[in-house]
């Protein structure tokens, strides 16, 4: 008959902190895109703040990674988000990070808010992200989002060896 499964192939772990509402904050994927050849997949975690590039293979296994076996550093960009440094929340234990990432600061503003909504475009060469979500969440999680005003952003892709790239233009 019409039997399905389904299997995790990808986790993002809670974040364990202070300051915010809970004792952990949650992954919160917004937005999956996979690009047009099917080599990567790109994800928006709106609570983390990062954007991450994960190649994806015939083993239905998405990785973390480019073919060159780069670490997680080239292949997640944070653009916001509630874990950064100098803010309100620390982090007390994460096993991704060893470290809380720095704001994001473009032309001199600071980008606010975390990444949501994701386009791609065709040559897969250029990922664009805006910060906003839902303007009752903006309010509640991002407040300086809603006052300082949201942003597209364009992240350059390495779609040789795997990478992203904040356009600072």
């Amino acid at each position: 008959g019409d039997n399905w499964a389904v299997e995790e192939v990808i986790r993002i772990p809670a974040k364990e902190v202070t300051g915010w509402i809970l004792p952990k904050i949650p992954a919160f994927t917004v937005e999956i895109v996979i690009s047009k050849d099917d080599k990567y997949l790109y994800l928006s975690n709106w609570l983390h703040g990062d954007i991450r590039q994960y190649e994806l293979s015939k083993t239905c296994k998405p990785r973390l990674g480019g073919p060159g076996g780069q670490g997680v550093s080239r292949l997640q960009v944070f653009v916001g988000g509630s874990i950064l440094r100098g803010g309100p929340v620390a982090v007390c234990r994460d096993e991704e990070l060893k470290c809380q990432p720095e704001p994001l600061v473009v032309k001199c503003k600071r980008v606010y808010g975390g990444p949501s909504k994701l386009q791609l475009s065709v040559d897969g060469k250029r990922l664009y992200v805006t910060n906003s979500f839902y303007s009752a969440w903006d309010r509640q999680f991002y407040p300086d989002l809603v006052r300082e005003g949201s942003v597209l952003l364009q992240i350059d892709v390495d779609t040789e060896q795997g990478g992203l790239t904040v356009n600072k233009n």
